[in-house]
């Protein structure tokens, strides 16, 4: 594998605009505080992070707490100017930036407007959300729209974590990074598998982050726990959904995460994803070489599982 070849589809990017107008709503998002790498992101960083850890391509995406804060007229003007910030840099710097372009969840009628604009006008890549919304998580009935409209485009849908309202203080001494965000990915999946929302809409290919979070643990309780009609909610079984999904390994370049999440699924559904710049990119591009994989299994995380999925980016 080349050193300026990899794709790293778990990218942040902070628009200046975003955080100055949003400063206090991330930083209680976030325990009360914002981290250096909030405020010293610049697009020339990123590239300077890329170039190191040999990275060709970052695919961007806005992070926790997304553009919702409960005015729909504001969640749909912040949402087109952070997609449209994110496509520039993208002509800014061929071939470096893809997008999964941010929509206004929970509202619908924004967020089809705004998934329509992402890929008809700005060209994104997929789309992002989040793993929940106030007290919604993604199988929720209200979001079936929106995932009606991303399944008639065989859409990628990347999910990135969030630490809902009820859980941002159940352990004040631990960050909530260590388990919520994980724990909400665990609890997205196991919405979206047992409301029947995978199998309905399975043109989606959905990218979960941090190696899926706790799924690979509780995959034995899906089985033994699940819903009594879980044979009409995923007709071709547990495994067979969960086995399909793309799951990223941002924070989770470790033996033990990934020997589960290999243990689950193949590696034609692993992604390089950094979660750059909250964790440097240099992190996870080091772990991955230490993981013990065999060199056509690294260059299938490291690349081609993302070309595959993401073919515009043989573009750049």
């Amino acid at each position: 594998m080349g050193l300026s070849d990899l794709i790293d589809v778990h990218h942040h990017y902070i628009p200046p605009f975003y955080l100055a107008e949003n400063r206090e709503r991330i930083a209680g998002s976030r325990g009360g505080q914002i981290s250096a790498a909030w405020l010293g992101w610049s697009p020339e960083r990123a590239i300077e992070a890329m170039d190191s850890s040999g990275v060709r391509t970052g695919v961007l995406s806005l992070s926790t707490p997304g553009v919702w804060f409960g005015d729909p007229v504001a969640a749909r003007q912040t949402a087109r100017q952070v997609n449209e910030y994110a496509a520039d840099l993208s002509r800014s710097y061929p071939g470096r930036f893809g997008l999964f372009a941010v929509v206004p969840l929970p509202d619908t009628e924004g967020s089809l407007r705004e998934i329509e604009y992402a890929f008809d006008v700005l060209n994104a890549d997929g789309i992002g959300v989040l793993t929940s919304y106030g007290d919604k998580w993604l199988g929720d009935s209200a979001y079936m729209p929106v995932f009606e409209e991303l399944n008639r485009r065989n859409a990628v849908v990347f999910v990135h974590p969030t630490t809902p309202l009820c859980c941002r203080t159940l352990l004040p001494d631990v960050a909530q990074l260590v388990s919520e965000v994980t724990q909400d990915t665990t609890r997205a999946v196991t919405n979206l598998l047992f409301t029947g929302t995978f199998s309905r809409f399975s043109s989606i290919r959905f990218i979960f982050t941090h190696a899926g979070g706790h799924v690979p643990m509780v995959y034995g309780r899906m089985l033994q726990y699940g819903p009594k009609n879980i044979a009409e909610k995923a007709p071709n079984g547990v495994e067979y959904e969960l086995r399909r999904l793309y799951y990223d390994i941002a924070g989770t370049a470790f033996r033990p995460a990934i020997s589960a999440l290999t243990s689950l699924v193949p590696t034609t559904q692993i992604l390089l994803g950094s979660d750059n710049p909250y964790v440097p990119l240099g992190d996870t591009t080091k772990g991955m070489m230490q993981l013990g994989l065999t060199a056509a299994d690294l260059r299938a995380i490291g690349r081609d599982n993302a070309l595959a999925l993401l073919p515009r980016l043989k573009a750049g």
